[in-house]
């Protein structure tokens, strides 16, 4: 068993970091039968774009237009439901408030309650179309987040009652680290770690095999194929079946 790590790079703000985690989600288990550990990292896109001299897709006109095609069939592959953007992307991009509040959640917390903050806020930025960039967005935000908000269906979403994800004082400890200069430091730090290993975008991978010890970047939500080939997995391509035959007619 060849075994192996993906460091993955995320923001709130990339709709395809919203599918990968998604993806992330469905397959953590599995990855980790074949002694694959995933870790989730976030980074701060608008400073990828800007270290990098890449531009967001919808800039670009035929770009913006393809978009609208490739998101649609991409949501739909992962069964995210009612999502789009949240109005203006660059405002609603400075997303630095969150991203620091997920690095202390991850230092702080346990690895479900971490990834339950991340569906989470991807919901809220999404489909409730409430950026949680302020304090006090962020606040109520994280006191809304119920406990087993990942493992919910996506047509229960909107439910409400149920245990929390956080108690009042947890939430006022993340919303006062969110602002400190300590987790400041995180952000940039783990952003320009992505820039340094060639992010131009997010999600980003580094993925490293255990066996060879070899590491190497893949960018995007739909490179799985090649990661699992990288990391010796086993794996099922896609094929083009034949036409069914046609039942005889009585």
């Amino acid at each position: 068993m060849m075994g192996g790590h993906i460091d993955i790079y995320l923001d709130i703000t990339s709709l395809y970091s919203y599918i990968a985690l998604i993806q992330v989600l469905q397959t953590r288990d599995l990855l980790k039968q074949h002694s694959v550990e995933v870790e989730i990292h976030p980074v701060l896109l608008g400073a990828i774009n800007a270290g990098s001299g890449n531009k967001p897709p919808w800039v670009l006109p035929a770009k913006a237009t393809y978009a609208s095609y490739d998101s649609r069939r991409s949501l739909s592959a992962v069964g995210l439901l009612n999502v789009s953007p949240p109005g203006d992307l660059f405002e609603a991009g400075k997303t630095q408030l969150p991203l620091r509040a997920l690095h202390f959640i991850k230092t702080h917390h346990s690895t479900p309650v971490y990834l339950s903050s991340w569906r989470y806020l991807l919901h809220v930025f999404w489909t409730l179309h409430q950026p949680p960039n302020t304090p006090e967005a962020l606040r109520g935000a994280l006191s809304a987040a119920p406990a087993d908000f990942y493992a919910v269906a996506e047509a229960d979403k909107g439910r409400e009652g149920g245990a929390r994800l956080f108690a009042a004082a947890e939430v006022d400890a993340i919303v006062q680290a969110a602002a400190s200069p300590e987790y400041k430091d995180v952000l940039r730090q783990t952003t320009e770690t992505a820039l340094k290993r060639g992010a131009f975008g997010a999600p980003w991978l580094w993925v490293t095999n255990a066996e060879t010890q070899q590491s190497e970047p893949f960018f995007g939500s739909d490179r799985w194929h090649h990661v699992y080939e990288f990391l010796g997995l086993p794996y099922q391509q896609f094929a083009l079946l034949a036409p069914k035959a046609e039942k005889p007619k009585i």
